[in-house]
This record gives C-alpha cells, sequence and structure tokens, in this order.
C-alpha cells in the first residue's frame, strides 16, 4: 500500500514529496456499495447461451488473436467465462437472461484499431438467427437478451462521436440490455438500463510488473498518451474535445507533472510510483486508464463531463477519483495541490482494498468479485423482469425494417 505523508498545509514541492511512508489500515467499503461490491451473483439469476455458428465469434478470433489483448476484448472473454460458469443453465426454458456471443470489435485494422463499421450487419444477422430458431427472442422481442458491446461508444459503432450519434443504436438493439464501456449521461449511445463495464487490461501482463508495496510515490501527476490524434483530428480541436490539448500546453514544463506522449516499459512501474494519475477522455469518454490507475493504487483524476463511471453502483468513485470539469483543465495544479493530505491518503486506503481492484478486472480464471461477476450483479439486480416485456401473442414493437440501409444489408 503506498501511501503519502505530507504536513496538513503544505503543498508539494518538486523532489520533496512523498518520501514518508505510513502503515495503515485498509479502510473497509462501507454502506450500500462496498455490500454490493461484495455481491455473490451465484443462486440469483440463470444465463443461457445461445449457440451461434462459428463465424460470429471463434472463427473471427481465429483470423486475428490480436483480438485477444486489446481494450475491446471483454466481449470475449465475458463468451468464454459464461460457459463455464455456475449461472449458466442448458434449459432455456428457466433462463432469466439469454446471452448471444457476437465479437462486433474484432475487426482490426493492421495497426490493430477496430473496425466497426459491419458491426451492426453482424448484429441484426444474429438477431434474425436466435429469432428465427429459438421462441425467446419473439416473447420478448429481447427485453430478457443482453449483448457485450465494448467499443468506444458502444452500440453506436463508431469511433467518432458525431458520427456515432448520426447512426445511433441500432433498431433492433431497443430492447436489450448493453453491457458496454461507453457510459455518458443523457447521450444517444448511452440506452436506459446499460450496464457500464472498465475496458479490458490483461490482468496477467499487470501482475508482473507489481513493484514493492512500500516504495514511495515520487511522482504528483502522471500520464502517458496523445494529447492530439493528428491522424483522425488534423486541426487538433476535436479530439478529446480540446481537453488532452489542454493538459499538454498548461503543464508540459510544470515540474509537479510527469506528461507525455511516450509510453516506456516502464509504464505500469510508474503508475504504481504516482500520486494521482490523469484519466482524460479521448474519443470517448473512458479510457483503459481508470482501470490501471485503480489497480496500481493511482488516484484518477477523471477529466471526463458527464462520464457514467462502470459499475457505479458498486464502485464508490466519488471517493476513490478526483473529478475535473473538462473547462478547468488549465486549473489542474491549483485543484490537486488543495487537496488535503488527509484526504489523499483516505482515497488511496480505499484504493489498496483488494476487492476494489477485482472488480476491474476479467482475470482468466475467473475470482470472485471480479468485472464477469459485477456484470452478473448488474444483471440480477434488473430480475425479475417486469410483466409487461413479454408481448402478446402477434404482438410487435421492433422496426425490422428501420435504421441506416447500409445496416440492412446481408452478413
Amino acid at each position: 500500500m503506498h501511501l503519502l505523508s505530507l504536513s496538513i498545509n503544505a503543498a508539494p514541492q518538486p523532489g520533496l514529496y512523498f518520501n514518508v511512508l505510513k502503515t495503515l489500515k485498509l479502510t473497509h467499503l462501507s454502506g450500500s456499495a462496498g455490500d454490493v461490491l461484495e455481491d455473490d451473483p451465484v443462486g440469483r439469476l440463470k444465463v443461457f447461451v445461445y449457440e451461434l455458428p462459428s463465424k460470429y465469434n471463434k472463427k473471427i478470433l481465429q483470423k486475428d488473436p490480436r483480438c485477444l489483448t486489446h481494450m475491446f476484448a471483454a466481449e470475449i472473454f465475458m463468451h468464454r467465462f459464461l460457459l463455464s460458469s455456475p449461472v449458466r443453465t442448458l434449459n432455456p426454458e428457466e433462463a432469466d437472461w439469454f446471452y448471444s456471443p457476437v465479437y462486433t470489435t474484432c475487426d482490426l485494422t493492421p495497426s490493430g484499431h477496430p473496425l466497426p463499421f459491419k458491426s451492426p450487419q453482424m448484429m441484426r444477422s444474429a438477431i434474425q438467427l436466435i429469432s428465427s430458431n429459438w421462441p425467446y427472442w419473439n416473447r420478448t422481442e429481447g427485453a430478457d437478451h443482453f449483448f457485450v458491446t465494448p467499443h468506444d461508444f458502444g452500440a453506436c459503432f463508431h469511433y467518432q462521436e458525431e458520427k456515432a450519434i448520426e447512426r445511433g443504436i441500432p433498431p433492433l438493439l431497443q430492447r436489450a440490455t448493453l453491457v458496454q464501456t461507453f457510459g455518458q449521461r443523457n447521450h444517444v449511445c448511452l440506452k436506459d438500463g446499460s450496464i457500464i463495464i472498465p475496458p479490458y487490461a490483461p490482468p496477467q501482463k499487470m501482475h508482473t510488473h507489481l513493484i514493492p508495496e512500500k516504495t514511495p510515490r515520487s511522482i504528483f501527476v502522471y500520464f502517458r498518451g496523445l494529447f492530439h490524434d493528428v491522424g483522425n483530428d488534423p486541426e487538433g480541436g476535436y479530439y478529446a474535445r480540446g481537453a488532452r490539448a489542454a493538459v499538454w500546453e498548461n503543464f508540459k514544463d510544470n515540474p509537479l507533472f510527469d506528461i507525455s506522449t511516450d509510453h516506456p516499459t516502464t509504464y505500469y512501474e510508474d503508475m504504481q510510483q504516482a500520486v494521482f494519475c490523469l484519466c482524460p477522455l479521448g474519443w470517448a469518454p473512458w479510457s483503459p486508464r481508470l482501470v490501471e490507475a485503480v489497480v496500481f493504487g493511482c488516484i484518477p483524476v477523471i477529466i471526463a463531463d458527464d462520464i457514467v463511471l462502470p459499475f457505479a453502483d458498486a464502485i464508490p468513485w466519488e471517493d476513490i477519483g478526483v473529478f475535473v470539469n473538462e473547462e478547468d483543465v488549465a486549473q489542474l495544479d491549483t485543484i490537486l495541490t488543495s487537496i488535503a493530505p488527509e484526504v489523499i491518503l483516505r482515497k488511496q486506503r480505499l484504493l489498496a482494498n483488494p476487492s476494489m481492484k477485482q472488480a476491474m478486472l476479467f482475470p482468466q480464471p475467473a475470482k470472485p468479485g471480479d468485472a464477469f461477476h459485477q456484470v452478473l450483479n448488474g444483471l440480477a439486480r434488473k430480475l425479475p423482469h417486469d410483466r409487461t416485456v413479454f408481448l402478446k401473442p402477434g404482438e410487435k414493437v421492433l422496426n425490422w425494417t428501420s435504421g441506416p440501409v447500409g445496416d440492412l444489408k446481408p452478413w
């Protein structure tokens, strides 16, 4: 556990940060958040996993195994987890939820970026298949079905916000529950009732980079990543809504800020030696840095207006993080140096709680309280289904012919 010790009224000075360590007991996650975090979903729900043709999942992965390590890999590991989970039922008549394993983010460019443009066609094709071969979709038109859609803007399937908003969520998913990384309040790409999950970060790789717990946190603010996405945003005004550019312009020469576009081999080790880790939005509000910061006990500084964070009903984000409005980025140094040491200590104690870290990870094999189980907890809390989700014989709600013309093409 890395903890900060400063005099109460002293602002941090370059080179004099945090050389004194105190051994303190972990802070228990009291109240509803802590109780929810430690819930056990087993016995509270049953999930039926559709056996889809391998072209929707396994063959896509065989074509490009890189999908196993990118930040959207939760869709793959969630499938594998459910196949052997005690909540799985082979009898669909007793299922509370139905799951369709469609790997929508596994079509990668040579540089490893996902191309989601065929994802709506894939999803539509899978829904046509399950609605034609099983009776369960048609009973509710998907209201008791869930899909994992971990792309930048979830089921809007585009990495640029304006275009994602323009295309929206495919009409056939309007009644289903979406398990997705994207979460932003009052946004067309966030469907009511969605379960927001963390992006995938490789647990085993992170574990191999752990450093001794008593190592002092000698870095005040840490960030590695893009400040301008020149390839997709040549003018530099749209990417991250200008927030990352503002970080660079205001703090590139500030000795309290260790920020760079470089991605060193010591990246994980560096985070474990930092007090604050910047987690600004990129193309989407979320970032894998959220996971890395929590796992490595670095207080996440969340710069993404209206963000909906992973498992927000279980993880006390307000207690473990610092929230900075995008328009206030220029005051980051004042904001962070003004936080009282006892407040920082409490956040670090909470971050040191193993259950907090476990909830952000998708380990193989699964472990109690991990992200897989938090998804199941989210699904269990939606039960029992309201009777109104079950349609009358012959009743239809969804419009199968609506949506962009391209989405209607066969896949």
